[in-house]
């Protein structure tokens, strides 16, 4: 066999080698809930771009139907940022599942806002404590009433206390804080328990 005859022998080959090779199908996994600090930090790092001396304002989770929570973890949440330089505030949110056009997949800022230091700010390294362990400390103080009510959703805040001046975290049996019945605070500088409000 000449060199010429191996030549025009070569499209022919590589064709029919790729025709025979398998199809490998990727299975997507479905969206995996995280904890509060996961997805804080996530939009703390994107935020310092618009504004370096950023401080938290509120904090909570986003209960979306698409992902299954788990102990101290959900499937989006929200952020206000506050810039004392800016006199400016500015919500993040963060979602591992595409929800809505408002609501997608990944971090999205909205527009800022005007604001004025109200001293309800806080910095993020005086958050110690993550979700799942303010769930875990939460429960311990909630077993009765959760096992009364196993359906309930659980949702989270985060926000300066006024009265021990410290930021905490608020675990809540039920959609959010206005409507709950049943929520426990949890420091989120310690981890310690603080109080139960009914």
């Amino acid at each position: 066999m000449t060199r010429r005859d191996l030549l025009a022998l070569t499209p022919a080959l590589i064709v029919s080698g790729c025709a025979s090779a398998p199809e490998v199908k990727v299975e997507k996994k479905p969206a995996e809930p995280v904890t509060g600090l996961h997805a804080l930090y996530q939009m703390y790092s994107h935020a310092r771009g618009w504004a370096p001396d950023i401080k938290i304002l509120q904090y909570g989770s986003i209960e979306i139907t698409q992902v299954k929570p788990q102990p101290g973890k959900v499937g989006a949440w929200q952020v206000t940022f506050a810039s004392e330089a800016l006199s400016q505030k500015r919500a993040y949110t963060f979602s591992v599942y595409d929800v809505s056009p408002t609501l997608r997949q990944g971090m999205f800022p909205d527009s800022a806002g005007s604001w004025r230091d109200d001293n309800r700010s806080f910095p993020i390294g005086a958050v110690k404590i993550d979700t799942d362990v303010a769930w875990a400390t939460a429960l311990k103080h909630a077993a009765e009433y959760s096992a009364k009510n196993p359906a309930m959703p659980i949702s989270y805040t985060l926000e300066l206390s006024r009265r021990v001046n410290s930021p905490m975290w608020r675990v809540i049996w039920g959609h959010d804080a206005a409507s709950s019945k049943f929520s426990v605070l949890v420091d989120a500088s310690t981890g310690s328990y603080v109080e139960t409000l009914y």
